[in-house]
């Protein structure tokens, strides 16, 4: 199965990506390809020599998603830095849309390795780097490459990426079936220093999508009779575009307070050619104590419009390959607000060839609130007046870092 996949750092939702089958999260993303598509970079240097140990885990909505990461990057002669990341989500599933179309609970495993490559010539940043990922229904393979270059006495960065992703999808229990994607992805972006307190950042990025881009276990719903919803509905396989072109645009702000705090602001306005506008806002609040702890806080707020083809329950069926259906809930007009805190530790030193260490701890609390998509379990209600969906989910991330 595959697990879907975020096109933001950090712990996101995908409601503007669907990438994916059964799973409806995909946590902490640290591929290569999400550094391709992430916001500019704040100049130009190479990345620090450390090794991190993370372990991550997702519950809510019936779903439990956890495992363990690992990465490691290691700089050359002051120009070259190589990483390489290895991460398994340990997925068990029983959500609203297997618990509702008959499935049971089921349990799976999805293994993803990353490597990248980062040269710094002069002033410009050449990075490169190739992700594998594996599930028992999912294969995905992608690569990009990005530019980065100081100018304006290193007060201004600029940058440019493309990254490229084929997928293999194929459905478990049916060995008939077998399709592909192409994905796309170009961005650009520009961050300017201001003051010595405050940078800003601009991106925009386009994305491309093409082949069979709905979920092959999901269906859509119809009446009957559309006369009478007392004779109960029926479900068929979603019916999807064979392409999608959607735009983002974000805004970044990064203020250093004086007494070594600092604040950060995200806007971010997404839309594609299937109907869906989305804003996300989010900001963040870190406080240094001394010379061992560090406090974060954020906050996120996520609303999207439903796509053009979406309902919760339609009429009759798909009278065609071009009569689109879907009903998948990330394709609903919904919101979803995110409360997390972090904590981070920094250790005594212990070796002459670790220059520092840190235990850090991250918990994110996150409610969706549905504004269109039922609870099917409602079975004695009519259909059209079950209650609407909501829940929440917990997500914690525990790492351990080295940096020599």
């Amino acid at each position: 199965m595959h697990v879907v996949r975020k096109v933001a750092a950090e712990v996101v939702v995908v409601v503007t990506n669907t990438r994916h089958t059964r799973s409806t999260f995909r946590l902490f993303p640290v591929t290569a390809l999400l550094v391709a598509i992430s916001g500019s970079g704040y100049g130009v240097v190479l990345p620090e020599e450390r090794a991190d140990v993370m372990y991550h885990r997702y519950e809510g909505g019936g779903v439990v998603v956890d495992g363990p990461s690992l990465l490691i990057r290691k700089n050359f002669a002051e120009t070259l830095s190589l990483s390489a990341n290895y991460y398994v989500d340990n997925i068990s599933s029983a959500s609203i849309d297997v618990t509702t179309s008959g499935a049971s609970k089921y349990s799976e495993d999805r293994t993803e390795y990353s490597f990248t490559a980062t040269y710094l010539a002069d002033k410009s940043l050449l990075s490169a780097g190739l992700t594998n990922s594996d599930e028992n229904d999912y294969q995905a393979t992608s690569f990009f490459f990005n530019v980065s270059q100081d100018m304006f006495g290193d007060l201004t960065t600029v940058s440019l990426g493309y990254a490229r992703g084929n997928d293999d999808v194929s459905q478990n229990g049916n060995e008939e079936f077998s399709d592909t994607i192409d994905r796309q992805n170009f961005r650009v972006g520009i961050s300017q220093v201001i003051t010595t307190k405050l940078i800003i950042g601009l991106n925009y990025e386009t994305i491309d999508d093409e082949g069979f881009l709905n979920n092959p276990y999901r269906n859509y719903r119809y009446l009957r009779n559309p006369l009478d919803s007392s004779q109960g509905y029926q479900l068929s396989q979603e019916v999807y575009p064979a392409t999608r072109t959607s735009d983002a645009i974000s805004l970044r702000a990064a203020y250093y307070l004086p007494y070594r705090a600092a604040i950060k602001g995200d806007f971010r306005y997404f839309t594609d050619d299937w109907g869906i506008d989305a804003n996300t806002y989010q900001f963040s609040y870190t406080q240094p104590y001394n010379d061992r702890w560090t406090f974060e806080a954020r906050w996120r707020w996520y609303e999207q419009q439903q796509a053009d083809f979406y309902n919760d329950l339609f009429l009759f069926a798909s009278r065609d390959n071009k009569d689109y259906r879907a009903r998948d809930k990330e394709l609903s007009e919904f919101s979803s607000t995110t409360l997390g805190i972090g904590l981070t530790y920094s250790l005594p030193s212990f070796h002459t060839m670790i220059t520092r260490s840190s235990i850090s701890v991250h918990w994110d609390y996150i409610k969706f609130d549905y504004d269109n998509f039922r609870n099917l379990n409602d079975t004695d209600i009519l259909p059209g007046e079950e209650k609407l969906y909501d829940f929440s989910a917990n997500i914690v991330k525990l790492y351990f870092s080295l940096w020599y």
